[in-house]
């Protein structure tokens, strides 16, 4: 089987780490292409052998991208076309059904109750989805929350699958000798009680919760914040104001695998922390707090629908805290009184691991090449 995937962009991220974690376990022939943003995960695909494709769209509303999609997945000779992210999947689903691909798939990472990627969750937005939508043969939640949030928009409930995120638990073992190698390397105290907060510093992560936070408890607490993103200058700026500034640090970019960029990744980083917080208040899954788990981490989360979707007792360490600073102060300081625990993976890591996400995938990509060709013709679709 060939498969185009079709993304937005390709900056580091949730959905784009993703992406390539998936395409290592796929037992497909995959290439990529990303409308804008050529990013550090494409330089990681490269590396990896993944042919991608920058089609240099221009903005939302550059159309003229649209029938250069459409010629190149026609030359591509693909069996199927999978889409990630709103932009990529309005216009990578019609691009696919007018090259006469009809086995398309669509992956919604970052649904929210009243946001989708940043962008509010408008009817205009609604429709233009629902509307391309329907030139699919099945569109992915990543979990059960994002599928309810998906039939509540009026997408029909047989053509919803569940395929949750994955991460490789090998990655994110924890190793006491990269914890070490690690916590010199940024410069901490030996004593450092430090929480980690993982993500994209923009407005809806709340980062600035946290900092708010780090002011009510004792100088022994530091904060590492592993992402970049619009809000960095913001964020420390308000640790200054705060009067936190030199128990903050932030370390840009950090990418999931190893790609040759300067600097400890993901794995090693989450390796130095004695705590994840995550103080989001709208997730679609919450990806951070799973990898957290696997490295064996305590987490406190404000939304994180892959830890809610099971049982209590599969993430005995993970706890839910009001988005609020002086809730999460106090669940901090309440984890810093139980002392650490064993840093070894629960049953919710094991849950999430990507072989069984990309086995489930493969189910999904069956379905939708088997499946007859009475998909409804493209119509109706705009600019998003």
């Amino acid at each position: 089987m060939r498969a185009l995937h079709v993304i937005t962009g390709l900056g580091v991220g949730g959905a784009e780490q993703q992406l390539r974690l998936l395409i290592r376990h796929l037992p497909v022939d995959c290439e990529v292409v990303t409308l804008t943003n050529p990013g550090p995960v494409a330089d990681g695909l490269a590396a990896d052998g993944v042919r991608v494709t920058h089609l240099g769209m221009a903005g939302n509303r550059d159309l003229g991208a649209l029938p250069r999609l459409v010629r190149h997945i026609r030359s591509g000779g693909y069996d199927l076309v999978h889409t990630h992210l709103y932009r990529a999947c309005v216009y990578g689903r019609l691009a696919a059904r007018l090259a006469g691909v009809r086995a398309i798939v669509a992956t919604e990472h970052s649904l929210g109750d009243s946001q989708m990627e940043g962008r509010r969750l408008t009817q205009g937005v609604r429709g233009l989805y629902l509307a391309s939508e329907r030139l699919g043969r099945a569109t992915v939640a990543v979990s059960p929350t994002v599928a309810d949030r998906l039939r509540r928009w009026g997408v029909p409930a047989p053509r919803i699958e569940v395929v949750p995120n994955g991460i490789d638990l090998d990655r994110f073992r924890f190793d006491p000798a990269s914890r070490l190698r690690t916590r010199q390397r940024l410069g901490l105290p030996e004593t450092a009680y430090v929480l980690g907060g993982v993500g994209r510093l923009a407005p809806g992560k709340r980062f600035d919760v946290l900092i708010h936070a780090l002011a009510r408890l004792p100088e022994i607490c530091w904060l590492l914040l592993v992402g970049g993103g619009p809000e960095e200058h913001l964020l420390r700026r308000a640790a200054r104001e705060a009067g936190v500034a030199d128990r903050v640090l932030f370390t840009g970019e950090r990418p999931y695998l190893p790609d040759g960029s300067p600097g400890p990744d993901l794995p090693s980083l989450t390796s130095a922390m004695d705590l994840l917080v995550s103080p989001s208040p709208e997730e679609a899954f919450g990806l951070a707090a799973v990898e957290a788990l696997a490295a064996g981490l305590p987490v406190l989360y404000a939304s994180c629908p892959a830890i809610e979707d099971l049982p209590p007792q599969a993430a005995a360490g993970a706890i839910q805290v009001r988005c609020d600073p002086g809730a999460f102060a106090r669940a901090v300081a309440a984890a810093r009184t139980r002392g650490p625990g064993p840093r070894t993976a629960p049953d919710a890591a094991h849950h999430y691991s990507i072989t069984r996400s990309a086995a489930q995938l493969m189910d999904v990509y069956a379905a939708a090449v088997a499946a007859p060709s009475v998909s409804p013709s493209p119509q109706g679709a705009s600019s998003p």
